[in-house]
């Protein structure tokens, strides 16, 4: 495991080949005011992560929902938001999870305050991948890090696939619902984060508001502009943040 200096770097990447963190020295430049249509849920994980680096109550935080929606770039802008705080981060993936005992030793004693990023996490069954996270988020004997905190993006609320026959076997007892063993099971690992955050595919007004925004310094017609957007998007069964950006970097190249 490598030293890095933290004061000179922001973020890094965890390298299991060669069992060492990579300091990230290309940071997506992405800012928490370019990104529209998601104000609830940016406005709940910018005081988190306040309160995380002021050194106050904060929760692990599950980002979940439609897919290119602005999940993993609310967080990589609140690395640019807060870095000058003392903010750091570092990505992991999910089939490294099992490094985490190591990393979060290295982590020890440090004057910073530590986001690790799980983007699209999940996990199928049988997958034993979970358990160093639910360590983490949870603890054992040992208490987990107060300055060390997980973001987790996924597709599934319960980062688990759920089956039909789960929910189908679940019952009210005493108005009270009392889930099937293996759905406890799934339960478990997601109600570790103690904030979750939906997120859903945007309106088409929203989608050409954010087209708007990566145009501003562009000088194009904008109705033009919106029909060529609007024909990209339906060319790709998708008007999320992420295709918005598709479109801009098509039309520039």
């Amino acid at each position: 495991m490598n030293n890095l200096d933290w004061h000179q770097i922001h973020a890094a990447v965890w390298r299991a080949h060669t069992q060492k963190l990579k300091a990230i020295t290309r940071l997506d430049s992405i800012r928490l005011d370019q990104l529209i249509g998601i104000e609830e849920q940016k406005q709940q994980l910018v005081e988190n992560t306040r309160r995380f680096v002021n050194g106050e109550s904060s929760n692990h935080a599950l980002l979940w929902g439609a897919r290119g929606t602005g999940k993993s770039s609310l967080i990589k802008a609140l690395l640019n938001e807060f870095a000058g705080e003392g903010l750091r981060m570092l990505q992991i993936d999910k089939a490294e999870l099992g490094w985490l005992p190591e990393i979060l030793d290295d982590l020890e004693d440090r004057p910073f305050r530590f986001v690790i990023f799980c983007d699209d996490l999940s996990f199928e069954p049988g997958d034993e991948g979970f358990k160093p996270l639910k360590s983490l988020l949870e603890g054992g004997l040992e208490l987990p890090p107060e300055h060390v905190r997980i973001y987790a993006t996924s597709n599934r609320r319960h980062l688990m696939p759920e089956q039909q026959a789960e929910n189908q076997a679940s019952r009210v007892v005493d108005g009270e619902v009392h889930y099937t063993d293996s759905l406890e099971d799934k339960l478990a690992l997601s109600d570790r984060f103690g904030l979750w955050l939906s997120f859903y595919p945007p309106s088409w007004e929203t989608y050409l508001a954010m087209v708007d925004i990566l145009f501003e310094n562009v000088d194009v017609n904008q109705a033009m502009l919106h029909e060529q957007a609007k024909q990209f998007a339906m060319r790709r069964a998708s008007h999320s943040g992420r295709t918005a950006v598709q479109f801009y970097r098509q039309f520039l190249s």
